[in-house]
């Protein structure tokens, strides 16, 4: 499923009241955990998100990894649109896809983050010249395991007809995992430099070929068209650029208590997002349990 970036919609507000108690413990008003996942994945509070920001997120592995990709990109969060989790000041925004066009450095962007405590942290996609003029923009690939048909939870038509379509299985991650390779080795034969990212909850294919900035809209569409035909369960929007934002590196999507971690291919085969310490928060490795 796409998420909504650039949207002003307003955070709904159809969620349960915590006892005073609870509420200070999760940072939020209202807080209902919609959403079914893995067993040891849950909504990061933002007391953790905080932790994290401050203790965690490499802001050199970030900046070394988007030199690859595009230097200084505009950033932009979104402080609770799927947690429903964000602080007081932020109610109104909290919905909201914020814009950090500008910053002088990312121990700046630290700071910000501190400030939202987002739920989420993006990159924008496109090349700017100096007048704002887009140049080019880089193609990605994103694979979500709410895309897959589950022999037990069914498609993703079926999932949004019970609300739940973000909602993910341990089996979806597995048949996830293996549509990732498949695809990779698809695109190769196109492209040469290709990067890989475990998103937090299904995985982003980054081409880094030069030429590719410069592919057209058409040609990104009729690419992304191709490869849904021949089954790869992609989010078309993403790859054809009508989507630009696309989540940073070294992040934490604070939906599933994971960091944005990047792969090896030859590691996939074996990587597991539930028990693999690289992408779990040390705010939740004591209390990370074992998938059922």
């Amino acid at each position: 499923m796409i998420e909504s970036f650039i949207s002003e919609t307003r955070f709904s507000r159809k969620h349960h009241t915590l006892s005073a108690d609870l509420a200070s413990e999760f940072g939020a008003k209202r807080f209902l955990q919609k959403y079914r996942l893995p067993q040891g994945m849950r909504y990061a509070k933002l007391a953790e998100r905080k932790t994290f920001y401050v203790q965690e997120f490499d802001t050199k592995r970030v900046v070394r990894w988007l030199s690859k990709v595009i230097l200084r990109p505009r950033l932009a969060i979104v402080i609770g649109r799927h947690t429903g989790l964000y602080p007081e000041e932020y109610e109104e925004n909290a919905s909201t896809t914020i814009l950090i066009n500008r910053y002088r450095n990312f121990a700046n962007v630290r700071t910000q983050i501190l400030d939202f405590l987002p739920e989420s942290v993006y990159y924008d996609q496109n090349v700017y010249g100096a007048n704002g003029k887009i140049l080019g923009e880089e193609m990605a690939f994103d694979l979500d395991p709410e895309n897959l048909n589950c022999p037990i939870h069914g498609s993703l038509e079926k999932k949004m007809s019970k609300g739940q379509g973000l909602s993910f299985c341990r089996l979806e991650l597995d048949m996830l995992r293996e549509e990732t390779i498949r695809l990779y080795e698809e695109i190769q034969e196109t492209f040469s430099k290709i990067s890989l990212v475990y998103s937090g909850r299904g995985y982003h294919l980054h081409v880094v070929d030069r030429d590719s900035f410069l592919w057209t809209y058409k040609a990104r569409r009729d690419f992304a068209r191709q490869l849904k035909k021949q089954g790869h369960p992609i989010d078309d929007w993403v790859t054809s650029g009508r989507l630009r934002m696309i989540r940073l590196p070294f992040s934490l999507h604070g939906m599933v208590s994971r960091i944005v971690l990047p792969l090896e291919l030859r590691e996939l085969d074996t990587f597991d997002p539930i028990r693999d310490e690289r992408c779990i928060p040390k705010f939740l490795r004591s209390t990370s349990s074992s998938p059922s």
